[in-house]
């Protein structure tokens, strides 16, 4: 397995899981609520564009394993919508769970993006 395919598959099954469960509203994705709340995100963002780009990314990740160019493209989208999830919390002055659980899915976004 290459060095790009683990950071690959690790972002994109977390993105995965959490894009469904946002947009199916499924529990795992109650406890961020207050945290939109704070941040001005309403709650149909859990729909889109929340639950739609998460799993959009998760998708383009393995496929970058076998057509390069869209696996950087994912992993680069997937970077710029936890760096503005971050930014809407930074300028809420929100710094709750939900900033710290953005940045923790930035961190394997951005490797992922960086071992291309």
């Amino acid at each position: 397995m290459s060095a790009h395919a683990v950071p690959a598959l690790v972002t994109a099954a977390a993105n995965l899981f959490s894009g469904t469960c946002a947009v199916l509203h499924f529990g795992p994705s109650r406890p961020i609520l207050p945290g939109m709340a704070r941040a001005g995100v309403p709650e149909s963002w859990l729909t889109f564009p929340i639950g739609t780009l998460k799993p959009a990314g998760a998708f383009g990740l393995p496929a970058g394993l076998a057509v390069p160019w869209a696996g950087t493209l994912a992993a680069f989208g997937l970077v710029l919508f936890f760096v503005c999830a971050l930014y809407t919390h930074v300028r809420a002055g929100d710094y709750s769970a939900q900033f710290g659980l953005a940045g923790g899915f930035l961190a394997p976004a951005a490797c992922a993006w960086l071992v291309r």
